[in-house]
């Protein structure tokens, strides 16, 4: 059946995470392709980082920091082009255009090459201050910079719905397409993270700590992202826990409680909360896929430490909770460290729907945590820059502040908060220690 045509739209946002689409017109015809894991995780994982140490090499790491802000990732772009054009070489020499994946929509609605100044941050290509390609580093890379779109504002029209798309998915032809954004940068919009001093904390798969500043505030370890935010003269730096959810949902699963669903997370915390803070000594190095922040180890391993025999599940639980919670404070103090304003946090993401759980982050972090009405995060802050770019409000600023409201907020407990800062400095002992072994 044909769809509806949807006359009340008035733009369509896009919102993606980044990752690699290459957009491959060999015998005339348009198709993705995307990139394919030949051999095992981990082998996959040090082909790409080898690219990163290519990369580093060819340019020196000093100099592609002050070039892209930010550090040569395994989860970054352009390594994993370089890892195409070294593993796949047939492929590659049929690639005309490098797109993300929301690019990629934006395509086929539009027939348009376009890309957000957020986005394109993580592509490793993108210098962040100047919010526009970096030539020296494409050069360097022997990337053709023709198979790169247009760099737009994440609010800004940059395509149109074909009257072929509007056909084929009954949207009305012509709606205006704004940039878009990343889903970070997407969801800090919907979070109403617009100006210096506000911080967001996302729990999800990964844990995101992004804060917004007025320039872009360079880590010279490379510890954090740096990247353009969604809104025109504003950027962000970001630290990210690999395994935040993650090991949590990896937990659920070892202990047989898949099949109960998002219940089987709330019988854990339940576990979790009838034994006292600090686990009886128990900490968890929460590295299941490697780590980002603080320490750029795609090789990193995860574990338990301290347990003995008399050590509960309801302890490994508990420990689990606060071992992500110290990650995320591990990015917090960097971000502070760095000069950047905190005066407020919002919590969001599946993590932040339990009241245990976010308690426990006020304490850690030893500051109020808040929470939102919405929790809608990307696709809401993606809506609210098609607003924007559309007309229908002034500014980005704008819109946040007249529809995003809190409805909670938790302040840190005295007692807890002392005893999760000795806890947090043995937790940072642990990754040094882990590291002599892997």
């Amino acid at each position: 059946m044909r769809p509806q045509h949807h006359r009340a739209a008035r733009a369509s946002p896009l919102t993606s995470s980044a990752a690699c689409s290459l957009d491959d017109r060999a015998g005339g015809g348009r198709r993705g392709t995307g990139l394919l894991r030949r051999g095992s995780f981990a082998a996959e994982r040090a082909e790409l980082e080898a690219e990163c140490q290519w990369l580093n090499k060819k340019l020196g790491t000093k100099r592609l920091l002050e070039l892209t802000s930010n550090p040569a990732l395994t989860n970054f772009t352009l390594p994993k082009l370089l890892w195409v054009r070294t593993h796949e070489p047939d492929a590659w020499k049929r690639v005309r255009h490098v797109l993300l994946p929301k690019d990629f929509v934006r395509l086929r609605l539009s027939g348009e090459y376009a890309i957000d100044v957020a986005d394109a941050s993580g592509t490793l290509m993108l210098d962040v201050a100047q919010r526009r390609w970096s030539q020296e580093v494409i050069d360097a890379a022997g990337i053709d910079s023709r198979t790169l779109p247009r760099v737009f504002e994440s609010p800004d029209i940059c395509a149109h719905v074909s009257a072929r798309a509007s056909s084929e998915t009954g949207l009305v032809a012509n709606t205006p397409i704004v940039a878009g954004a990343g889903d970070q940068a997407a969801g800090a919009v919907g979070m109403g993270i617009t100006r210096p001093g506000a911080v967001s904390v996302t729990i999800g798969t990964s844990g995101v700590v992004f804060a917004a500043t007025d320039r872009p505030a360079l880590d010279p370890k490379g510890r954090l992202h740096t990247f353009c935010h969604a809104i025109p003269d504003r950027w962000h730096v970001m630290g990210v826990t690999q395994a935040a959810g993650l090991s949590l949902r990896w937990m659920r699963e070892q202990l047989g409680l898949k099949e109960h669903g998002d219940q089987g997370y709330d019988m854990m915390t339940r576990e979790a909360s009838a034994i006292e803070a600090g686990a009886d000594g128990v900490l968890w190095a929460p590295y299941l896929m490697g780590e980002r922040t603080p320490h750029l180890d795609a090789f990193a391993r995860g574990g338990w430490i301290g347990l003995t025999a008399k050590h509960t599940r309801a302890d490994l639980i508990r420990s689990l909770l606060e071992g992500v919670a110290y990650s995320q404070k591990d990015c917090l103090d960097i971000i502070e460290g760095m000069g950047v304003m905190v005066d407020s946090i919002r919590l969001s993401g599946g993590g932040a729907r339990s009241g245990f759980w976010r308690q426990m982050f006020a304490d850690v972090f030893g500051r109020r945590v808040a929470t939102l009405e919405t929790e809608e995060g990307s696709a809401y802050g993606a809506a609210l820059l098609s607003m924007v770019g559309t007309g229908q409000y002034a500014s980005v600023l704008n819109v946040c502040n007249e529809v995003i409201h809190e409805t909670a907020s938790l302040a840190p407990r005295t007692a807890e908060v002392d005893l999760y800062a000795r806890g947090h400095k043995i937790y940072q002992a642990l990754y040094p220690a882990l590291k002599v072994i892997q």
